[in-house]
């Protein structure tokens, strides 16, 4: 008879991804992971087999909460442009004025060499355009187009308010995607 798991795999998860969070993918060992988890290093590879499999199971779950945050926003926001700039920004972190951008990109980096997270992101991006699209306007084949405008908009703005660091990141991203709405004529000045 097995033994029974005092900690949940989503429990387990999340300490996971707070410490891989800090430490960043490379720096995430069964050592490192097991201070973190609270759970011997042996129970972890138990769990997951090998640390690369670890590192992809923490980065899916990180998937998994941006797909469940992105799908609050959406049910939340209002149908219309203001609506869709609402909806990117609760998607940014909590502080947003301490966003570092540095971090998300180590993650990043992983999800594009692994090909399971990076189909996780495809379909994170299909899911956020078609979002902010219906937001935009009504018309299908510019909703599709204008959704992947604003979402990379919004990018960019994180990026560039990172390096920038003339206001609180909030605000700059907020102004930044407003300006690009009122540029494309989804909302008047």
């Amino acid at each position: 008879m097995g033994r029974s798991k005092l900690l949940s795999d989503g429990a387990v998860l999340g300490r996971l991804l707070t410490q891989l969070e800090r430490v960043g993918p490379g720096g995430l060992t069964f050592a490192k992971a097991s201070e973190a988890a609270g759970l011997s290093a042996a129970s972890l590879v138990q769990r997951f087999g090998a640390r690369d499999a670890m590192v992809e199971a923490v980065l899916l779950h990180a998937w998994d909460r941006l797909d469940a945050a992105t799908a609050a926003a959406d049910a939340e926001a209002p149908a219309t442009p203001a609506g869709a700039i609402d909806l990117l920004l609760r998607l940014l972190p909590g502080d947003a004025s301490g966003c570092d951008v540095t971090d998300g990109l180590l993650l990043l980096r992983e999800d594009f060499r692994n090909p399971r997270l990076c189909a996780r992101g495809a379909a994170w991006g299909s899911t956020l355009a078609s979002a902010l699209g219906r937001r935009l306007t009504t018309a299908p084949g510019d909703a599709d187009r204008l959704g992947w405008q604003m979402a990379s908009i919004w990018q960019g703005a994180i990026i560039w308010s990172a390096f920038r660091r003339e206001s609180d990141a909030g605000s700059a991203i907020g102004t930044a995607l407003e300006e690009w709405c009122h540029n494309v004529g989804a909302l008047t000045p």
